[in-house]
């Protein structure tokens, strides 16, 4: 029942896709979803160069014999060059699945093929979706306003852009946002999506290698308790609400420029913050599907676990009950 055009796409079991989380999504996260039936996505960006991501491409390959991607993120500030460095060292490596994210990734769609590997694009509106198919990806995600992260300017929900794009596109649509267990899997795949993204889930893993202490502050934090920051530069995104996060969104509402922003949410200070802990001190991008999780299993077990809940869920109504 879990067959989809995305399963056949990629080789894997269950239409379940591990979002691409900036420092966390790392060789033990990656191998561990494929291991368990889903794809699991690698954030390149997280390596400083390329040859380092090579080093995680392989250590993963050392983890599994089980598909995984690499997520490429188009950010204006990195060149060109670069980021075909990352493509080059994942498609020399044996990636056979790339993701990008982020800005139009048309110049980059010559390599990609010439490659051989399957493309997927994250967007957070319709009309992106439909450049995407137009420039011949072979799928697209779809991310809903309840997303962490990046859920773009336009505040819908997912439960209303899935369908939009699903009626827009003839390539495979993956829904993201508010996604983390099998109902919502079911709830994504009804409306007609063939794959759900998860990043919140998998950031409360026993594998994810985030801090013990902002594991636990997300295991306190429910539905109500994120915000949505750095909107002043068009590029919002869903943090749980801390004393950090408060200030930046202080910082905004008194029309703080970009260049006084910028060493409040530069990544190498991100790092540093998420490194020892520093709940206070950090932008800590969250869903509100944080609000459904209150565990911490293996990856194996959060997988097993929504494919259980699915199932159930297709057998009561298909039984009427």
């Amino acid at each position: 029942m879990f067959k989809t055009r995305i399963t056949e796409l990629f080789g894997i079991e269950y239409p379940i896709i591990q979002g691409a989380m900036m420092w966390l999504s790392r060789a033990e996260m990656v191998a561990a979803v494929a291991n368990a039936g889903g794809l699991g996505i690698m954030a390149a960006l997280t390596f400083p160069t390329a040859k380092e991501l090579r080093e995680e491409i392989r250590k993963t390959k050392s983890l599994t014999d089980k598909p995984f991607a690499v997520n490429i993120t188009l950010l204006p500030t990195i060149r060109t060059r670069s980021l075909e460095e990352y493509i080059e060292a994942a498609i020399e490596e044996g990636v056979t699945i790339i993701e990008t994210a982020g800005r139009n990734p048309m110049q980059y769609m010559k390599q990609l093929r010439e490659g051989g590997v399957k493309v997927m694009h994250k967007v957070a509106s319709v009309k992106a979706a439909r450049t995407a198919e137009r420039i011949g990806v072979d799928a697209v995600t779809i991310v809903g306003f309840e997303e962490g992260g990046h859920p773009g300017m336009d505040d819908v929900t997912t439960l209303v852009l899935v369908p939009r794009t699903v009626d827009a596109l003839d390539i495979p649509v993956i829904a993201g946002g508010g996604i983390g267990d099998g109902r919502g899997l079911m709830a994504a795949l009804a409306l007609g999506a063939e794959g759900a993204l998860m990043g919140t889930r998998f950031m409360l893993s026993r594998e994810s290698p985030l801090h013990p202490n902002i594991k636990q502050r997300l295991l306190e934090t429910d539905e109500k308790d994120t915000l949505m920051i750095m909107r002043s530069i068009n590029n919002p995104e869903r943090v749980i609400t801390t004393d950090f996060a408060r200030r930046v969104l202080e910082m905004e509402d008194k029309g703080t420029s970009l260049e006084e922003l910028l060493p409040m949410i530069d990544g190498r200070r991100q790092k540093k913050a998420l490194d020892k802990g520093a709940v206070d001190e950090v932008m800590i991008p969250c869903g509100q599907v944080v609000g459904l999780i209150n565990d911490l299993p293996t990856i194996k077990e959060i997988i097993d676990g929504i494919i259980k809940e699915a199932r159930i869920i297709a057998k009561r109504l298909s039984e009427g009950g």
